[in-house]
């Protein structure tokens, strides 16, 4: 018995959201920050013939764009400094362009180029020279060697176990002491010998003990090493005098660790109110070409016929959506801004330990629009404030449980900020002692944010700031 399958036709109604090229172009064009923005407008200008530059003020000489200016035009200061304060005598332009020229002109020092600085100015021993700089290559930020020394040297280099030696302990000598070496307690042990002599022997003996006197044993640790505890503190001080990770030291204020960022968006106080001011000058303003204009007002018969017509038209309707998604990426970010200063006016008045928790979904409740818009909106853009340069994700911050009577008034980063004043009030104070973990943990409660010691830890190794027994 056969069986027939019968085909057929049928039909089916079908609801779906299918985004236009043009709609594409404004949700890519939302998300870029402004230097960004200035290379996507580079290659439209270079695709589409209609696109003209009416006005460009990033291609200003420096004598034009830092002649004098009355105080109502004078937006961004070049300077990302937030201390940079006008003297009132004048001559604010003059310095503003000082600073930006030397800006420009700074060299980019890594702690590598240092210490190969350092190298080739105090020796003149051409093998001793080379076989240090290749180690120097060899070191991360930290300081320490990327692989271990002797595999970077064949035998066809002639480069013997005594050489390897000798340049090993020049390195070590360089500032800052105790680079290229294999980890913090070698490197600890180095600038031991080169900081306090005879003497580090007995501070070496403390290296292994490292984490048993972090967590405070050091009864225990003077008993094994059969010293007093009087002698184990002043051993103990000598050691946090040293730096476990010697290229950490020279990274954090070397410009090799900074990024350059272009502000999108600037908040400004004057008179106590609040302004904010679009960073328009990074990009280009945009208009249609004369000719093309001309060519779509022009009647059928006067102008371009068939598929040069069709050509203007389709580039002059390209431009002019073009045009208008950078005014809409604009209009959103200047809204999106004005949001986080009215949910965020604390900070902008008394500093970053007052930002207040704050969600993209409270903005975009606020704006009415969805909340991917306003996170694109903020994506990899930048806020310059008299408090600094921050991400514009920055001011987005978790809540932390605290004793207020919404029990949510403490955000994530501004717990942070307390833990960082609280660390750098400690040069200040006569005792020796630094703050622990828990030590925090009990200030913190004082003034109403409950922390677990896990918590603590934890922002205060984002902070980038050492346990109590390293600092």
């Amino acid at each position: 018995m056969r069986q027939i399958q019968r085909t057929g036709l049928s039909q089916e109604q079908r609801l779906s959201l299918r985004m236009s090229p043009q709609l594409i172009l404004s949700v890519k064009l939302m998300e870029l920050p402004v230097a960004d923005l200035r290379d996507r407008i580079e290659e439209e200008l270079e695709k589409n013939p209609a696109l003209e530059v009416l006005e460009d003020k990033a291609l200003l000489s420096l004598d034009t764009m830092y002649k004098p200016r009355r105080e109502e035009y004078d937006y961004f200061e070049t300077t990302s400094d937030s201390g940079y304060v006008r003297n009132g005598r004048g001559d604010a332009a003059s310095d503003e362009r000082r600073q930006f020229i030397e800006g420009v002109l700074s060299p980019t020092e890594t702690l590598q180029d240092y210490l190969l600085w350092q190298l080739r100015l105090q020796t003149g021993d051409n093998e001793l020279r080379e076989t240090g700089e290749r180690l120097i290559q060899n070191i991360d930020n930290d300081g320490f060697n990327l692989e271990p020394p002797e595999t970077l040297f064949s035998k066809a280099d002639g480069i013997t176990a005594a050489t390897l030696e000798r340049a090993l302990n020049f390195v070590h000598m360089l500032e800052p002491n105790g680079c290229c070496t294999s980890d913090y307690k070698e490197s600890l042990a180095v600038q031991a010998d080169l900081t306090y002599g005879a003497s580090s022997e007995k501070i070496k003996l403390l290296i292994p003990c490292l984490p048993e006197l972090e967590r405070g044993k050091f009864q225990a640790v003077a008993r094994r090493l059969g010293i007093s505890a009087g002698e184990l503190g002043t051993l103990f001080e000598k050691l946090k005098s040293l730096s476990p990770f010697p290229g950490r030291q020279w990274n954090s204020g070397s410009i090799v660790k900074t990024r350059f960022v272009i502000p999108d968006i600037q908040v400004v106080r004057r008179d106590g109110e609040f302004s904010v001011i679009l960073n328009d000058e990074e990009i280009p303003v945009l208009g249609i070409q004369p000719f093309f204009m001309e060519q779509t007002r022009l009647k059928t018969g006067n102008g371009l016929k068939g598929v040069e017509r069709d050509f203007v038209r389709e580039n002059v309707k390209e431009a002019r959506w073009f045009i208008q998604s950078i005014h809409r990426r604009n209009h959103t970010l200047l809204r999106v801004t004005r949001a986080i200063l009215e949910f965020q006016r604390a900070f902008f008045v008394d500093g970053p330990k007052y930002l207040a928790p704050l969600t993209m979904r409270d903005i975009a409740a606020e704006l009415d629009v969805h909340e991917t818009t306003v996170s694109r909106a903020a994506n990899g853009k930048y806020m310059q404030t008299e408090w600094g340069i921050f991400e514009i994700r920055y001011f987005f911050s978790n809540s932390i449980s605290g004793a207020g009577s919404s029990g949510s008034r403490y955000s994530q980063e501004g717990v942070k900020e307390m833990i960082r004043e609280m660390i750098e009030e400690e040069s200040g104070r006569q005792e020796s002692r630094r703050l622990s973990d828990q030590d925090i943990v009990f200030l913190l409660a004082k003034r109403g944010v409950n922390l677990a010691r896990r918590t603590v830890s934890k922002y205060r190794n984002q902070l980038d700031l050492g346990s109590s027994y390293r600092r």
